[in-house]
């Protein structure tokens, strides 16, 4: 473990329970609600539109940024420079509708960014200076970033955001159940935005981009819809999403990030398991191949199998379809959630263990809680603990590791993935 330093973890921490002493009040009142036993209010929202300002990409990580914010002012456009230079570009910001709401989404793609660099912003008029730093094309160093799922706009998640900031990194990915809108609460997702803006900024002021993938929560009816009927969070991440709410993403020549959709707009099987298929095969000379999508082929809270005869159990069809293709192209693991637990598998082939399989990890509980079964009711389970958290996850030339922070700072779980593939060198 010399390349990883349990330390920093550890520091960082510390730092992070001096930022999470103003959640008591929150939590006391969540605790009152849930014992009054009355329907959650509708969360309040900021009326200021760049209290929802938020960092993703459409394209390349390492030459673009997708600046975004939610709110009723006109475009304004965008000024940004190096961090240290003086020199001036401008970018045009288009508008959207943000759906069932007098709001627009505002919407600005920067390109032909340095890779590896820091740059500045400003919106319109606005005299506040906004930092980012693109991903870098190589590996050169070690390269830190972020993950979990199921996160909701309550205290519990906001403890998570301030976790997770404390790791500075180079971007997080919520892969389903962002905001709990359910594609019908719109005021909801734009809390969640706000909930981003406010505590997802590392201790250098940089604004932490953010990935996801589609989870039943953002979508009315959860499985089986059509586009429609996840109106506010395709509003946003429809430029990763254009046509298919599944998509890859690859940085620079070192990690492919694949995102998936778990039966909630897009089937598993068909067309996306192709898709899926193609994907892989074309990425296997990178060094970090990704998975991540929301119901867990592994569950930790619901039943694999179902006791009800014709209906299948959890992560069936994923298991009948993905997983063969996540041990044919040795994925190095797959992030998944919708349990609301922490679980790591063993590494799996055929649902068994072996050294050579995949490890899955998850199960999303940024802000939402359950607790797991336990190891002898799931044999595949190598940990599980009922804890808010979220994963950082450290590129370190072949090896990543995995590190479970609770909401806390509390170290849950450590594990070490190294390169199953021949990278491509040169």
């Amino acid at each position: 473990m010399d390349l990883f330093s349990r330390r920093r973890f550890l520091a960082s921490s510390a730092g992070t329970l001096a930022a999470a002493s103003a959640l008591p009040s929150l939590l006391a009142q969540e605790k009152k609600a849930k014992t009054e036993k009355k329907p959650a209010p509708p969360p309040e929202v900021s009326k200021n539109p760049l209290d929802s300002l938020f960092l993703t990409w459409q394209q390349d990580p390492t030459t673009t940024m997708t600046i975004q914010w939610v709110g009723t002012d006109s475009a304004a456009d965008i000024r940004y420079s190096p961090l240290t230079g003086d020199t001036w570009a401008t970018a045009k910001t288009i508008t959207k509708p943000f759906p069932n709401t007098e709001w627009k989404v505002h919407r600005c793609e920067l390109t032909r960014l340095a890779p590896g660099a820091e740059y500045k912003f400003q919106i319109g008029s606005a005299a506040s200076d906004y930092r980012f730093r693109t991903m870098p094309a190589k590996a050169t160093d070690t390269i830190q970033w972020v993950s979990g799922g199921d996160s909701g706009i309550d205290a519990h998640a906001i403890g998570t955001n301030i976790i997770a900031a404390k790791q500075e990194p180079r971007f997080a990915l919520v892969a389903g159940d962002l905001a709990y809108d359910d594609g019908k609460k719109p005021d909801t997702f734009l809390k969640f935005l706000q909930n981003w803006r406010q505590h997802m900024v590392d201790p250098k002021g940089r604004l932490i981009p953010m990935l996801s993938c589609i989870g039943n929560h953002e979508v009315n009816g959860g499985y089986k819809q059509g586009r429609d009927k996840s109106p506010a969070y395709l509003s946003v991440f429809d430029g990763l999403f254009r046509e298919k709410t599944y998509n890859v993403l690859d940085f620079g020549d070192y990690l492919s990030l694949v995102l998936l959709d778990t039966d909630h707009i897009a089937p598993i099987g068909g067309e996306q398991t192709g898709w899926l298929a193609k994907t892989l095969a074309d990425r296997q000379d990178r060094p970090h191949l990704i998975v991540a999508n929301h119901v867990p082929a592994y569950p930790s809270f619901r039943a694999p199998d179902s006791a009800k005869e014709g209906q299948n159990g959890t992560g069936h069809d994923q298991r009948k379809y993905w997983s063969p293709l996540f041990e044919k192209f040795n994925v190095d693991v797959v992030l998944e959630h919708h349990d609301h637990t922490f679980k790591r598998t063993h590494p799996l082939k055929g649902g068994l263990i072996d050294k050579y399989g995949v490890i899955y990890l998850g199960d999303g509980s940024w802000g939402k809680l359950r607790v797991p079964k336990k190891a002898e009711d799931r044999p595949y389970l190598a940990a599980a603990s009922e804890a808010y958290h979220m994963t950082v996850h450290r590129l370190e030339g072949q090896q990543r590791f995995h590190v479970a922070l609770e909401e806390s700072g509390k170290i849950a779980d450590v594990c070490i993935t190294n390169g199953k593939r021949p990278a491509k060198r040169g």
